[in-house]
């Protein structure tokens, strides 16, 4: 389904003639059918949002490594990127249902100390798997532990 919408929105971009558009959604499709390949089996929408979040990701990395170098052209053009990609992303969780999340968990296992990191990690990320960035997760169960 969401390969579907990709392929419907390059269709769009290339009548609209939108070039970074188009040059966005077939790097992404190309990522694909890469990651198609290695599977040996068809993508479903889970594995497709994988591919996108590390592109976005990708991207987002990208960004601070030309602003570092002071090449502002290829970061804005990076970042656009990187907005067309998280158009496809569903909406990610606030930090208070997160935080929210994580003190469920921990009543859930009891008494937790630093110890505990990995146990309270592994139980949140299963909960909020796709829904938020691991590096947002962590900062938050180290902050609550």
């Amino acid at each position: 389904m969401l390969m579907e919408k990709i392929q419907e929105d390059l269709k769009t971009a290339l009548k609209e003639k939108k070039e970074t558009q188009v040059s966005t959604l077939r790097l992404l499709l190309s990522e694909i059918h890469n990651r198609q390949i290695e599977k040996q089996a068809e993508l479903n929408d889970e594995d497709v949002l994988a591919v996108i979040r590390r592109g976005v990701k990708q991207r987002q990395e990208a960004v601070e490594a030309y602003q570092k170098g002071n090449r502002n052209d290829l970061a804005e053009k990076e970042k656009e990127e990187s907005v067309i990609l998280s158009n496809y992303l569903p909406q990610e969780m606030s930090g208070e249902e997160l935080e929210k999340v994580v003190k469920e968990v921990i009543e859930g296992l009891g008494e937790v100390g630093p110890s505990d990191f990995g146990r309270v990690m592994g139980a949140v990320m299963g909960r909020v798997k796709g829904q938020i960035d691991g590096a947002k997760v962590t900062e938050v169960v180290k902050k609550l532990i």
